[in-house]
Order: structure tokens, then sequence, then C-alpha cells
């Protein structure tokens, strides 16, 4: 019986079951239970492809997710992911997942600064299914690496991978250089948001919104002229010719460090903060900072206050009032007078964030 027609037997409720009991194994940190859970469904006909996108990889949503609601430590998210990478590495030597055509090659790649790689390993599996050689150069990718390889090796396209929204910057650079040295670049990942809007802004070639669509958009090949090695990013954002991403972008350590001082004058509560209440507060507003840099680079206001409203989301999730970013806003906004379009990214995410009902600390 072929493949396919095992397949045809298979239900969405036995993928349902798969996906349960690759999810207690993960919960319980136990890789060889995910492992026989993964190949007895691809011994019970679910195909490969359907393993990794139908099984997996909404597993692997649901540790984010349960991480976000506060019920799962980072600690057991990392060993979810990795007890999920290590799944992932299993079933590319199962007999079914076996590579049968030649599409062509590709490089799958994380834009430096990136560490979420499980979403490019993902799609790396998925276009070797489909016949690609995989060039997977894993996570956080250094751009000058990148292009090195492309010299070297000359693939048909480059998919670059990105899931966190400030490393756009980064994801840029990569996108240009790529263009530069010939090679089409297809982006896809949360960074680029949900219609794809910031890899069309920043000049890919193409987007997916997840591995299947991935796959196809290479399988159909870009027609293009790629951009000349002289396109610069100011190109594709010509608002950078105002230097308020340069000079917010170098101000970042003292924006944080300042914020900080000022909230524990506004906020008493802060000063019985145990160490790791001062730590989480401290990375808190530094994301802060970089997500609203990185809405600057882009000048997109929408991506600074979707950061702001999800943070409020996960900060109640955590008995913390959502209100608290109210003076961490006001108190940046006060260090950036000199910067209307700053300002303006601040003052939208001030107003989303009242909308939610959020009152400022008394």
């Amino acid at each position: 019986m072929s493949q396919g027609e095992a397949a045809a037997g298979v239900d969405t409720a036995d993928r349902a079951v798969v996906r349960d009991r690759l999810w207690g194994a993960v919960v319980d940190g136990d890789e060889y239970v995910a492992g026989a859970t993964v190949f007895a469904a691809l011994d019970g006909g679910i195909p490969p492809e359907d393993v990794l996108l139908e099984v997996i990889a909404p597993v692997q949503r649901r540790v984010g997710a349960e991480w976000a609601a506060n019920r799962m430590t980072v600690a057991q998210e990392h060993v979810a992911t990795a007890i999920n990478d290590r799944v992932i590495a299993v079933l590319a030597h199962h007999p079914a997942a076996a590579r049968t055509a030649d599409a062509g090659r590709v490089v799958v790649a994380c834009v430096d600064g990136e560490w979420h790689a499980l979403p490019a390993r993902l799609l790396s599996e998925v276009l070797r299914l489909r016949g690609w050689q995989v060039d997977f150069l894993g996570a956080q990718v250094p751009t000058p690496h990148l292009i090195a390889h492309l010299h070297q090796h000359a693939p048909d396209a480059v998919a670059l991978s990105c899931s966190i929204p400030t490393r756009l910057p980064m994801a840029h650079a990569a996108i240009t250089a790529c263009q530069a040295a010939g090679a089409a670049v297809i982006a896809g990942g949360a960074a680029f948001g949900r219609d794809g809007r910031y890899a069309r802004l920043l000049g890919a070639d193409g987007w997916a919104p997840d591995a299947r669509a991935a796959a196809d958009r290479l399988a159909r090949g870009f027609s293009r002229t790629h951009h000349c090695a002289t396109h610069q990013a100011i190109d594709d954002l010509p608002h950078l010719a105002d230097q308020e991403y340069t000079m917010v972008s170098g101000m970042s350590r003292d924006l944080v460090r300042v914020t900080l001082r000022e909230l524990a004058i506004r906020l008493p509560e802060m000063q019985s903060y145990s160490d790791r209440q001062r730590q989480h507060t401290a990375e808190d507003v530094a994301h802060v900072v970089d997500y609203l840099v990185t809405a600057v680079y882009t000048g997109d206001e929408e991506l600074f206050s979707d950061f702001i409203l999800w943070t409020a989301d996960v900060l109640t999730a955590r008995g913390v009032p959502a209100a608290s970013l109210l003076p961490t806003l006001d108190i940046i906004g006060a260090q950036l007078r000199d910067f209307p379009r700053t300002l303006s990214v601040l003052r939208a995410a001030r107003t989303a964030l009242l909308s939610t009902n959020a009152e400022c600390p008394s």
C-alpha cells in the first residue's frame, strides 16, 4: 500500500491523538517517548510532512502559548523545544521520509540575532521531503557568513526565518545582501507580520505564512532582476534619512537605565522587589526599548502597539497590572522629546493600551 493510500485511512482524530501523545512526552521531558510517538505515526500511515506540520508544529505553538500564559517555565519551554528538535531529526531518518527528487538547492537560515531555529528547521525538512537539497545553517547566522556561503554554493534561493520583530533591521540587511549576491529571498516567520507586510516593506522577493506555502512558492521559482550591489536600506525605507533610528538606537542603553531609575521613584512598590523581580523588570524595559527602536526603523506604529498589548497580556497573566506599562512609556517619551516620529509611535501605543481600560498607577 502506498503512503497516499495509507494516509487516506488516517483521519483528523488520529492526528489529534498523536499531538496529545507528543505533548505529554515533551511536558514530561521524555524524548524517547516523543520519538517513538512520531515513528508510530509514520508507521501508521500519516505522511511525514503532515507529522511535521500537523503534529510537531502545533505542539511547539502550544509550548509557546503555555509559556506566555505563565503555565510553563523558561526551562520547561527550552526542554520541550529541544525535544521537538530531536523529534524532527528522528523523523528525517525514517524510511518514509527519504528524499526522492531533485528540485534544486536552497539555503535556509535564521537572521543574525534570531535564536528561534525550530520554524526554519521544520521548513528545511519539508523542503527536503519535496526534493530540495537543503543547506540548513541554523540559528543566528551573521550576514557576512551567509553571503560567503552563497558565493561558495550558488543556491537557487534563500529562505530567511525571523520570529522576533526586533531582528527586522538585521533581516533587512540580510535580504539586501543576498539579493546583491544574486540570490532571490523568500521570508517567513512571525516577525514579518501575519500578512507578510514587513517582508514586502523590506524588499523580499517573496513571503510565506507557513512551511507548505513556502515550499509551494519556491517550487514556482523567481523571475526577477536582482537588486544591484549598491542597493541600500534607505532605498526601501526613505524615512531613515531623518536619522531618528540611528540616534534613538544609539540611546538604547541610557533609555533603559534612566527608565528603571525613574520607575523606582514613581512606583514605590519596586523598593520591595526581589532580585528576580528587578531582573524581570529590567528585561521588560529593555524589550520595550528594542521594539520602539524597531518601529522607528520600519516606520510602523502598529508594530510597537501590538507588542505593548501583547506584553500587557503577559504581565496580566503573571499578576502584574498592565497599567504599569504606562509610566514606562511616559518616562521613555520624556527622554525622546526631540524625536517626532518616535513620540508618535509612543503616543499610539499609549492610546492602544488605554483602550484596554488600563489605568495609570497613582
